[in-house]
């Protein structure tokens, strides 16, 4: 029998013995600081104590996999953190129902889960970060190897090797192609799988065979479950669904269904709207502070108007005024050409705009009128979007949802000036990711990661 020591349940029982730490501090926390004798009463006997540790225990375990998942981003995190803790809520409450429930504090109730939902996010995302550290430096790592050198499979091992965190370490890749041979890790062709995992410790596979090859998909399955080896298969068509997918079966036939994206939801729609008008109006409200000295600075920098407006493309392909502060001097390219990094129609004041972003704070003004999100992708001007439309596959899905002030791609790098293809092709990536996965607490993290780097400044800032 192989030992496997690399992997095992340490970690989950440790962070959900901190877990554990977490709430019952919050719990001492809450319970000293109420001055309600009623809270005392109930809050301080021994059997709803016993009772408040259970349900987390039941709660952790039967519904939620937050330590058993190996990747998660930290907005997905809080999402998990935020359902996990409103569970917990509603199975203790729900006994307490039929334990004291007339003796019940809701003072204490809304204080204690109102603390938990902010301290156990934190703790959560803050852990995600330590095993995510712990994986890099080559520990709690799982032994793959993956089946097919397809494009498939291409992805995934750029995917995995772009980030050591996931903490999966690749032993080995099979392929039957030929110019397959010189790839870096490449072990042998199919037929060899079988003696490899005789002779080596393997936890998962990772099937990028295509489905057409049906006898030898099966072939694997069954050897991966022979050996105890945990399975896995990569659609063929990744390129073609980039969105989540769910599988439920058809009588015995399995179906895949696409998820439709986040913002098709009314509710999802409601909440982005409704903070949108909430940021919009709080920003053109204080706007005055910054809009008299940026006024004067634009006027005494050259001559022409204080703001600039532009024809975009919005929601669904719809063109819209786009508004900014005027950064350049008046020319006949504004609407046709992208400022550069040296761009002599701008004025110094201008670059500093540009360079501080303070340029964009009109678009909130768009933003409130409901043309623009606080988040989204960058609108682009009326001609790019002509031309990239023509060029880059899956371009025009960026408009399924309004643009923003600053989107995904603007915090992963892809802000400004795109002179070479490439660097479009990656912003309308990670613009049609954003539109796929959208969530609130993906907002919260784009607009936390947008501040940061203006205070911190961006070389793509022109």
């Amino acid at each position: 029998m192989k030992k496997k020591g690399r992997y095992g349940q340490l970690i989950r029982w440790i962070f959900t013995l901190v877990d554990l730490i977490v709430l019952n501090g919050v719990y001492l926390f809450v319970r000293y600081y109420t001055s309600d004798e009623s809270a005392h009463n109930v809050f301080s006997s021994r059997s709803v104590w016993v009772l408040l540790n259970l349900c987390y225990i039941i709660v952790i375990y039967f519904f939620s996999e937050i330590h058993n998942k190996r990747v998660l981003y930290a907005d997905r995190v809080l999402i998990e953190s935020v359902k996990s803790v409103t569970m917990h809520a509603a199975l203790f409450l729900s006994i307490l129902v039929f334990v004291r429930w007339a003796d019940t504090s809701w003072r204490f109730v809304l204080m204690f889960y109102g603390l938990l939902y902010v301290c156990m996010g934190a703790w959560w995302v803050l852990s995600r970060k330590i095993i995510k550290a712990y994986r890099s430096r080559g520990f709690n790592y799982k032994r793959i190897i993956i089946l097919g050198a397809g494009e498939a499979a291409q992805r995934l091992l750029e995917e995995l090797r772009n980030d050591a965190g996931y903490g999966y370490r690749i032993v080995g890749i099979f392929d039957d192609t030929p110019q397959t041979s010189e790839l870096e890790g490449y072990v042998g062709p199919i037929a060899d799988v079988e003696q490899f995992i005789e002779q080596n410790l393997v936890d998962e596979m990772f099937c990028a065979i295509p489905d057409t090859e049906q006898s030898t998909v099966s072939d694997m399955i069954r050897l991966a479950d022979h050996h105890a080896i945990d399975f896995y298969y990569v659609p063929q068509f990744n390129r073609t669904v980039t969105r989540k997918f769910e599988i439920y079966s058809m009588g015995n036939v399995p179906v895949l269904a696409v998820r439709p994206y986040p913002l098709s939801n009314a509710i999802n729609r409601f909440i982005k709207r409704a903070f949108d008008i909430v940021v919009s109006s709080i920003v053109l409200i204080l706007s005055p502070i910054v809009l008299i000295p940026v006024a004067i600075g634009i006027k005494l920098s050259s001559p022409g108007p204080i703001f600039f407006k532009q024809k975009r493309t919005g929601y669904r392909g719809k063109d819209f005024y786009c508004y900014k502060f005027r950064s350049m001097k008046v020319n006949v390219d504004a609407d046709t050409v992208q400022a550069t990094k040296d761009d002599p129609r701008k004025t110094r004041f201008g670059d500093f705009l540009r360079r501080s972003s303070i340029d964009e704070l009109p678009q909130f003004f768009n933003v409130w009128k409901g043309q623009m999100s606080v988040v989204g992708p960058r609108p682009h001007m009326v001609k790019h979007t002509e031309m990239y439309s023509a060029l880059i596959d899956k371009y025009m899905l960026r408009h399924t949802i309004k643009p923003g002030i600053t989107g995904w791609a603007q915090v992963n790098g892809y802000r400004g000036q795109t002179d070479e293809l490439w660097m479009m092709e990656k912003r309308v990536e990670y613009d049609v990711w954003y539109a796929e996965n959208w969530n609130f607490m993906l907002d919260l993290k784009i607009i936390f990661l947008t501040v940061f780097n203006v205070f911190r400044g961006e070389k793509n800032a022109f």
